[in-house]
């Protein structure tokens, strides 16, 4: 990357941890019902991994094939094998968090899971964001458009993700538990402008990355006890999904 996309990566990276600090005063999004501006990031972030994300994990089964000699359609397979994982990972922590929750009840707290399994998301998370912020420096599409689309889903995706993960556990989210997660965005940020690794590595995270965010935003919009709105949802995967067409036709 030149030198002002990777300062403009360095600016993503240090809004993205503003989020993981900050997400707890966006007294707005903390309503029952659900708050709508919820369910709206939750469509933004359907839409980049429909639009960009999976588009781009069949450009990296074409590094994939390169790389190990395999064929299309095991080259395919192997990528998606690793988002499938990413998904699986993630919907293991969640079950945990869950089946901890049912086993507690903290009186006036509500149901809370054990700090040793809300500490396992925590890091679960981290590797996630880790990832993400090495991505980065990293993308097929390097172009200042491109970065600042990416910037606006994972923003949305962060808010909402960060706002369910707060609400486990608010006390030990707001004294270490966003620490945690903005080291991981510097850490993997940093680590990103400094160490290139094989475009088959590059295509393994990404589609890692890929499956752990269909994971997260399927949790966060589909419990009925979420009481998710449909229209900001859709909404929300319209605007993203003209800003990406307005970006490939600029393109083209």
């Amino acid at each position: 990357m030149t030198p002002s996309l990777t300062l403009f990566s360095g600016l993503m990276a240090a809004a993205f941890c503003l989020v993981h600090l900050f997400v707890g005063r966006l007294r707005f999004l903390d309503r029952d019902p659900r708050s709508r501006w919820l369910s709206f990031s939750g469509g933004v972030a359907v839409a980049y991994v429909f639009l960009h994300m999976l588009p781009e994990l069949g450009a990296h089964a074409g590094t994939f094939r390169r790389a190990t000699g395999l064929g299309e359609v095991m080259a395919e397979s192997a990528v998606y094998g690793v988002a499938m994982l990413g998904l699986a990972i993630f919907y293991g922590t969640e079950r945990a968090l869950k089946r901890s929750r049912d086993e507690r009840d903290d009186g006036c707290a509500g149901k809370r899971p054990e700090s040793s399994v809300f500490w396992l998301h925590i890091v679960a998370s981290s590797l996630l964001i880790f990832v993400i912020g090495y991505l980065l420096n990293h993308r097929e599409d390097a172009s200042l458009l491109g970065l600042a689309l990416y910037f606006f889903a994972m923003m949305l995706h962060f808010i909402t993700a960060d706002f369910g993960t707060r609400g486990d556990h608010p006390e030990l989210y707001d004294s270490q538990g966003r620490w945690a997660l903005c080291a991981a965005t510097l850490g993997g940020w940093a680590l990103g402008t400094q160490v290139s690794v094989p475009q088959i590595a590059i295509g393994g995270l990404f589609a890692f990355v890929a499956g752990a965010i269909v994971l997260v935003v399927l949790k966060e919009e589909l419990p009925e006890e979420r009481k998710s709105y449909f229209l900001p949802f859709a909404g929300g995967t319209l605007v993203y999904s003209a800003l990406v067409l307005g970006e490939q036709a600029l393109k083209a």
